[in-house]
């Protein structure tokens, strides 16, 4: 037989020790629609509208502070790095007012500023002024109609600048540029309006021909005579 002790001890854990009871189908739903909510904001967060190629594209980060609700941003490089050469776009070249608009894509890199560099057949590139990074887009002025060109586009950040193609005067000309790289070479067409006056002069100048050369016969005729007239007056007189 038990002692009272050990009994007490038994009748204590029997009765004031509360008893697990067991989960029902119900109560393992509400864990499931517990987890489904706090699960439910990470899956819900969408690509910011973030645009590599848009001119005056508002950097992520503030994207991601102003939205209403959670959106990822790309993935960037590290900004102790120097950035990616950008991606050079569209170049519209306006050859009557010898100008160029350049396009280009911002790398996937932390990007502070930009410039331009343009080759003109010089050793020494010139270069553009600089650009904040959310411009995509910059002008080109001062071209000369039939002139070969080479522009590149640099972005820049703390660590350093993106790398350009080895530049290099006479040997760029025969360099072979990638084509979704950050260069482009610009072929600028004879201007119209000077093919225009071109044509207005040679098209004088052949009138000008012309009419000397009918002056020119007509004044020998008259001081020489026809001769077909001087052969038809031999012939009667004979």
């Amino acid at each position: 037989m038990l002692s009272s002790p050990c009994l007490l001890w038994l009748l204590a854990v029997t009765f004031l020790v509360p008893r697990g009871q067991p989960l029902s189908p119900q109560d393992f739903e509400e864990e499931e629609e517990d987890e489904t909510e706090t699960a439910w904001p990470l899956l819900s967060a969408v690509p910011c509208d973030y645009d590599h190629c848009r001119h005056l594209q508002v950097p992520c980060k503030e994207l991601q502070r102003a939205g209403p609700a959670a959106c990822l941003c790309p993935g960037l490089s590290s900004p102790a790095q120097p950035p990616d050469p950008p991606r050079m776009g569209e170049v519209r070249i306006v050859a009557e007012e010898g100008r160029a608009m350049v396009h280009w894509c911002a790398p996937s890199s932390p990007v502070l500023l930009y410039w331009l560099l343009l080759w003109d057949g010089s050793e020494a590139a010139q270069k553009g002024p600089p650009l904040n990074a959310t411009v995509r887009r910059a002008e080109l002025k001062g071209l000369k109609p039939g002139g070969v060109y080479v522009v590149c586009v640099v972005a820049a950040n703390e660590a350093g600048a993106s790398p350009v193609p080895e530049a290099g005067g006479e040997g760029r000309e025969g360099v072979d540029i990638p084509a979704f790289g950050p260069c482009s070479r610009l072929v600028v067409p004879p201007n119209p309006h000077t093919l225009v006056h071109a044509a207005i002069g040679v098209g004088m100048a052949l009138a000008l021909l012309s009419c000397a050369a009918l002056v020119w016969h007509f004044c020998l005729r008259d001081s020489w005579g026809c001769p077909r007239r001087a052969t038809a007056r031999a012939s009667g007189a004979l």
